[in-house]
């Protein structure tokens, strides 16, 4: 404990170091006193000075002038490239040590931005966001197709559990019908399914997505430079703004339930908000500036399923999306087209439809048609010992007939099989059977001969599924059947008769 001293005493303190120009320790000592009592008299503390510790030796310490002249020559040299050569010289430390250094010694450039300026109709933003696994009992990551118009900053908000180009291209429709009208150019971040490769002379788009844009009515399709997430901040930002706004506490049960916060979300408020940059409310912008400067949609539609060609396994199945949907057991090896939306999976023989599921959304799960599960049971008690493959009971007689004389011979009983229940599944079993008839009576057996009597000499085709327009007042039109017997009847003509012609 410091002791003040009396009156005089401060004063002889006060005088010996203001006066004669003592320090604390002369002072005390002259006096005979604690350094304390003059420190607490002159009003100083005593530092609190901790010792400097020298920072460890580190193992890249040997190569710091030759790792400084490798940044100074190359700015842009990556810590793993650094590694490699380090480790020719000697270096026997880890990524981690070298990636801190290069951190703190590769020369930092101050990047400076232009504020861009739009003009109305101009120009379309469009980019995902990533929001994880949130809907309940999903293992699919949520994600968020976010379209702004550059100009007004309207805003169109979409949730889906797929980036795939099918998803893309339908989200894409969505907003162009939410927008009315198209853009002189849609710009893109760099994702896979629009950029196939990016260099600095040249970008290879996806063909699709510009087959998609002429189709719709034609707009420029542009992306952004790699790393330059500035060049699309129109987006970007309002990314961050969902975020930030309408993600934070929301609850829903599924996807659906998320879609219809979101839409409520956007129309009721992101919308109608004043923009914090234009100060200007962006949905009265869109209407009075940019909505009647945009381009007209086109009322044709693009394909926008997911597809992929497969074969159909021993169990009846098809794979898609990682799910697995089961199609008639006679396609067992047959290469099949599957074709997803949101909602539906359909596969498809060629042009014809020969299963269809409601799409699911989970991973490793099983969709199976129960009537695909009874015909395979009605069939297997009727299948016989003899030369006919059970797929093709169908064709009775004629079917044993053919097989075995086919078996007498050199080709793939296998191979004919497949090929023959690819025919019947197109034209049907009394079709296939009548043109096998026909070939054997030629004196000969052969798939491709009994496919070129179904395809060439008869000329059929398979019937393809109706089209359909999902617009309710096309699809319910109904047109009669015109009466071709007018052409049958004799008319007169103005064409002169023979005898006038000679």
């Amino acid at each position: 404990m410091t002791t003040r001293p009396a009156d005089d005493g401060v004063a002889e303190i006060m005088r010996l170091h203001f006066t004669e120009g003592l320090g604390v320790r002369a002072i005390a000592r002259k006096l005979g006193i604690s350094r304390n009592t003059v420190r607490a008299v002159l009003g100083k503390r005593r530092p609190n000075v901790r010792p400097r510790r020298c920072p460890p030796p580190s193992l890249l310490d040997p190569y710091m002038l030759t790792l400084q002249k490798w940044l100074e020559d190359t700015p842009e040299l990556k810590a793993t490239a650094i590694l490699e050569r380090l480790r020719g010289l000697g270096f026997a430390g880890g990524i981690t040590i070298v990636r801190d250094r290069v951190r703190r010694l590769r020369p930092r450039e101050a990047k400076a931005f232009l504020t861009l300026e739009f003009a109305p109709a101009s120009m379309l933003q469009v980019d995902w966001g990533d929001f994880g696994y949130a809907i309940p009992g999903c293992p699919r990551r949520v994600s968020a197709f976010v379209a702004v118009l550059a100009y007004s900053r309207y805003l169109y908000l979409e949730f889906t559990v797929s980036q795939s180009f099918g998803s893309f291209l339908r989200c894409m429709d969505r907003a162009l019908d939410f927008f009315g009208g198209l853009t002189t150019i849609s710009l893109y971040d760099n994702m896979k399914t629009v950029v196939l490769s990016h260099c600095a002379t040249a970008t290879r788009f996806n063909r699709d997505l510009l087959e998609y844009a002429r189709v719709r009515g034609g707009f420029g399709v542009s992306a952004c430079n790699v790393k330059s997430p500035h060049e699309k901040g129109r987006v970007e930002r309002p990314i961050g703004f969902v975020r930030e706004r309408f993600w934070p506490g929301r609850r829903f049960l599924d996807l659906l339930d998320l879609n219809r916060q979101a839409i409520a979300w956007r129309d009721d408020f992101a919308n109608h908000r004043v923009h914090e940059v234009t100060g200007k409310v962006p949905s009265l912008v869109f209407e009075h500036e940019e909505k009647p400067l945009l381009k007209p949609l086109s009322a044709a539609r693009f394909d926008t399923d997911d597809k992929r060609s497969t074969g159909v396994t021993k169990m009846c199945r098809v794979d898609f999306d990682r799910n697995t949907y089961s199609v008639p057991w006679r396609l067992v090896g047959q290469s099949v087209l599957v074709r997803g939306n949101d909602h539906a999976v359909a596969v498809f023989l060629e042009t014809k439809q020969v299963a269809l599921h409601v799409r699911s959304w989970e991973i490793g799960k099983d969709v199976e048609d129960p009537s695909h599960r009874r015909k395979l049971e009605a069939q297997r008690p009727r299948a016989r010992a003899d030369h006919l493959p059970a797929a093709l009971a169908e064709l009775e007689t004629t079917g044993v007939r053919y097989f075995t004389i086919l078996a007498a011979g050199r080709r793939s009983i296998q191979r004919e099989s497949g090929r023959l229940v690819y025919l019947v599944e197109l034209f049907g079993v009394a079709a296939v059977r009548s043109a096998i008839d026909e070939v054997m009576v030629t004196g000969h057996v052969g798939a491709e001969y009994v496919e070129y009597v179904l395809r060439h000499k008869r000329g059929l085709v398979p019937k393809p599924q109706p089209l359909r327009l999902h617009i309710p007042e096309l699809e319910g039109v109904r047109l009669p059947e015109p009466d071709l017997t007018v052409y049958d009847r004799p008319s007169k003509t103005l064409d002169p008769a023979p005898s006038e012609t000679r």
